[in-house]
């Protein structure tokens, strides 16, 4: 590892061209997770239900997907895609937005997600340089992507990922590399709970729910990367983009319709991760 690490520090072009091919093979697998995942979950739920309702009755089979099964096909002609069909950002280029077989449009958010995976990944390349803290940051950006997308679809934080999510960083922060164990523990403490807090005394008072369980979750995983010290930071950029947000739909819609609070959680934390520290530096006066 000390030697993949020392060849990379003095090959940068190396590196951003190794981290620019992979992001980009990885924000094409994202683009499967994020489709994907809600799906295998509402398949999971309906024979959870059935086994609950109907424990006599024989499950009802269905089609097992997968992230890898079935092969990827035209949502319209269910015609299966080629490698050479899949190939990130390029194939979308050269079939020029559309299917080969039934030319219907193919959805620009695909490259798009490939192209975000990419940039941010490069970012964190910039930030760090060629370190554990690099390759660590690109999984959790790549697991912050997916988790955005997903919310931003379905108003979903799966636990598959968000436990995940928490697991890895105080796995990673045993061996202190962002913060000490002792902060990675309370980070995820504190974070779970100054979301809860709210939550509830909002419930108490308005006799509604205003967020999700998986909202304080994200935010307890970003914790134990980054401690607690940063969650204030996250909270109030994750606040001030949801409140703008929120006003643009509300005046949108004509209505008050709940909206997906994670990806501003996702967002804020990314940018706390990356540049928090400069950040606070800049608002404490130094």
């Amino acid at each position: 590892m000390s030697d993949f690490i020392r060849y990379f520090s003095e090959n940068l072009t190396a590196l951003y061209c190794l981290v620019g091919i992979l992001s980009l093979c990885i924000g094409s697998f994202l683009n499967v997770v994020i489709f994907r995942t809600p799906k295998m979950m509402e398949q999971e739920w309906k024979q959870e239900c059935q086994m609950i309702l109907h424990p006599d009755q024989p499950l009802i089979e269905s089609e097992k997907l997968t992230l890898s099964y079935p092969a990827s096909t035209c949502p319209h002609c269910h015609t299966p895609i080629r490698w050479y069909q899949n190939i990130p950002l390029i194939s979308w280029l050269f079939l020029r937005g559309k299917c080969q077989s039934c030319k219907a449009s193919i959805s620009s958010r695909y490259p798009l997600v490939e192209l975000l995976t990419m940039l941010c990944s490069l970012l964190v390349v910039v930030v760090f340089g060629a370190t554990l803290h690099m390759l660590f940051g690109l999984v959790l950006t790549w697991i912050l992507i997916a988790l955005t997308f997903i919310d931003f679809d379905t108003q979903l934080l799966p636990d598959r990922f968000t436990l995940t999510l928490a697991g890895l960083g105080l796995a990673v922060n045993s061996f202190t590399i962002y913060v000490s164990p002792t902060q990675a523990i309370w980070g995820y403490i504190v974070g779970f709970l100054c979301l809860w807090i709210v939550y509830y005394i909002f419930k108490l008072i308005t006799k509604k729910e205003g967020m999700g369980y998986g909202d304080f979750k994200l935010l307890a995983a970003l914790g134990a990367w980054m401690g607690p010290m940063m969650l204030p930071l996250i909270v109030l950029l994750s606040s001030c983009v949801g409140a703008i947000i929120g006003i643009i739909l509300l005046r949108k819609r004509q209505e008050n319709q709940p909206f997906a609070f994670g990806p501003y959680i996702a967002i804020a934390g990314w940018i706390a991760f990356l540049w928090g520290d400069q950040i606070m530096k800049v608002y404490l006066g130094g």
